[in-house]
């Protein structure tokens, strides 16, 4: 009996030092997957997603969804085994999420800055798109730049360098057209009536021999409208494509996907061009689970998505908003549209 009792003990131990072992070493590694999905034509928190005033709204249904890849971060080693076994997700050295020597909450502070672009991104975008009116506006004006005293954060840029403007781009483009020192005039408009204003330009920071007028151009929409996103706690620039879609839905009569689900994910700029994203098969995951039968893919990510499409997917490739808007058309109407596979 001792001696079965020994041999018993003696095969347990290495078991119960392996459970220790697994269960208090943290891998280096973090594990990502798929995340919540969120239907942009729809609400959170019993606020519009993306929330219009000042302009009529036009009916929408069924789903434009935004998706996100979840992070699993400080996972021991039994943890990432049971999740790499999984098959939804997968495991990536820790540093390509959160580089060393870089403070978490400067990452966060990061991510966060990426969405709020993104989110004006699309709201250019889906307004050029529109051809709704916009106005370009100083959002700021730096203390130590040569504007400071004389052009305000909220004043309408007309002209610059006796240019009309009426993209941030123009702006930018007139200022590094002139030299340091130069005096530049420009026309500006405030508390409803048009100024001139002259301005000594500095230098560039970044390049001595460019004019520097310091201060951020950025362009809103005229008249009364204004659009807010109200999704928080989210991070990074891929769903600006969705945003700027369910606001084009939201601002033109019928309805955009035909009533279907939707989802998809992309980066936008404010001329509408979709760049790629990380993450997508892990976001495609996510859609299909959630309902979706279509998803919109970014032209730079359709390697990737082909490798992996979950059952029932179909992709869908787009590479600028006009062209998600034009498959979008093709798909109600039966026609063939760009694909990834």
């Amino acid at each position: 009996m001792n001696r079965r009792i020994l041999t018993l003990l003696a095969a347990l131990v290495p078991v119960l030092v392996l459970g220790v072992i697994g269960s208090a070493v943290r891998v280096p590694f973090v594990a990502l997957g798929p995340g919540p999905t969120f239907n942009t034509l729809g609400e959170v928190e019993g606020k519009q997603v993306v929330d219009v005033a000042g302009s009529p709204v036009d009916p929408t249904a069924g789903n434009l969804n935004m998706t996100t890849v979840s992070v699993r971060d400080g996972l021991n080693i039994f943890e990432a085994f049971v999740l790499w076994a999984d098959g939804r997700y997968g495991l990536v050295p820790r540093s390509e999420v959160y580089p060393p020597g870089v403070p978490r909450d400067q990452i966060d502070k990061s991510n966060e800055q990426d969405f709020k672009d993104s989110e004006d991104n699309a709201e250019l975008a889906a307004l050029h798109y529109l051809k709704y009116p916009t106005t370009v506006q100083v959002r700021s004006v730096a203390e130590d730049g040569p504007s400071n005293g004389l052009l305000r954060k909220g004043d309408a840029l007309v002209s610059v360098a006796g240019k009309p403007v009426t993209t941030s781009a123009d702006v930018i483009d007139a200022v590094r057209a002139a030299q340091p020192d130069a005096v530049v005039p420009l026309v500006v408009r405030r508390d409803g009536a048009e100024q001139p204003v002259e301005v000594k330009l500095g230098a560039r920071p970044d390049d001595k021999s460019k004019g520097y007028l310091g201060v951020t151009p950025g362009e809103v929409p005229q008249g009364p409208l204004d659009v807010t996103f109200n999704l928080a706690d989210i991070g990074g620039p891929s769903a600006g494509l969705m945003f700027s879609l369910a606001l084009i839905d939201k601002l033109s009569p019928g309805e955009l996907n035909g009533g279907k689900f939707i989802a998809g994910t992309g980066t936008i700029d404010t001329t509408g061009e979709v760049g790629p994203i990380g993450g997508i098969q892990y976001k495609m995951i996510a859609a299909r689970e959630a309902g979706a039968e279509t998803f919109l893919v970014p032209a730079g990510n359709c390697n990737e998505a082909r490798q992996r499409i979950p059952e029932g997917l179909r992709l869908v490739k787009v590479d600028t908003l006009t062209g998600a808007v034009q498959s979008l058309g093709d798909i109600n109407a039966g026609r063939d549209t760009p694909s990834c596979g």
